[in-house]
């Protein structure tokens, strides 16, 4: 595969952008969508598709994360995890876009 930009150019970039994020000049959002845009396009040689943003439950969270929901619960309630919950209602969803953006971003 010829691609244009190689995973080893994306982790040296992310260690350049980290600084900037905590300086505040680019948001957190901000950084996890260009490191997953640029860890996509180096293994995959194009451009990531657009993803249709939804709130999914607990149970799918966790399902897309490979992991028991009742680990998930555990993990959330300890602070694993940097995307957060949203209520809707009594129920508890999360975005399904924060949860590939973390699933990119720490397999760098």
């Amino acid at each position: 595969m010829n691609n244009l930009i190689r995973l080893k150019t994306v982790k040296l970039l992310a260690r350049f952008i980290k600084p900037l994020t905590e300086e505040g000049l680019i948001t957190v959002p901000e950084q996890n969508e260009i490191l997953a845009q640029l860890k996509y396009l180096a293994e995959k040689g194009t451009q990531m598709p657009a993803i249709t943003p939804k709130l999914i439950d607990q149970a799918e969270a966790s399902e897309m994360l490979g992991i028991g929901i009742s680990n998930f619960k555990k993990l959330e309630k300890e602070g694993a995890f940097p995307f957060n919950r949203k209520m809707v209602g009594s129920a508890v969803r999360y975005r399904n876009t924060d949860i590939i953006d973390f699933l990119i971003c720490n397999s760098l």
